[in-house]
C-alpha cells in the first residue's frame, strides 16, 4: 500500500524549531521527487520546499529560506522537513507529497501523486 504519513507537528513558540518528517511506504522515494506544502486557514495550499530527483536540487520558498531545510534519509525512506525560527506566519497544516516537478517558483503535482494527511504546526506565544 502506497502511503505517506506526515509526523512531528505541534505547538511551538515564535523562534522556536520542529522538525518534520514524511515517511513513505509501498515506494521507493529516492526514485521521486518529494515537497513539502502548507495550508493556512482561508489561504491557499502553497509549496514550502522541494527536493528534486533528477540532480538533487533543492528548492525554498522565499517566506522560509535560510530558515528550513529539507533532507532525505534513503535508508529510513524519509524526507524531514527541519523548521528554525518559526514565525506566527508559519502556522498550517503541513502536506508532504511526490512532485512531478521542482522549479525555483511553483511545484507541480499531478493527479497520480501521493499526498500525506498533514500535521499541524502552530506558532503561538
Amino acid at each position: 500500500q502506497v502511503q505517506l504519513v506526515e509526523s512531528g507537528g505541534g505547538l511551538v513558540q515564535p523562534g522556536g524549531s520542529l522538525r518534520l518528517s514524511c515517511a513513505a511506504s509501498g515506494f521507493d522515494i529516492d526514485y521521486y521527487a518529494i515537497g513539502w506544502f502548507r495550508q493556512a486557514p482561508g489561504k491557499e495550499r502553497e509549496g514550502v520546499s522541494c527536493h528534486a530527483r533528477s540532480d538533487g536540487s533543492i528548492y525554498y520558498a522565499d517566506s522560509v529560506k535560510d530558515r528550513f531545510t529539507i533532507s532525505r534519509d534513503s535508508a529510513k525512506n524519509t524526507v524531514y522537513l527541519q523548521m528554525d525560527s518559526l514565525k506566527p506566519e508559519d502556522a498550517a497544516v503541513y502536506y508532504c507529497a511526490t512532485v512531478f516537478l521542482c522549479t525555483n517558483t511553483y511545484y507541480v503535482t499531478k493527479p497520480d501523486d501521493y499526498w500525506g494527511q498533514g500535521t499541524q504546526v502552530t506558532v503561538s506565544s
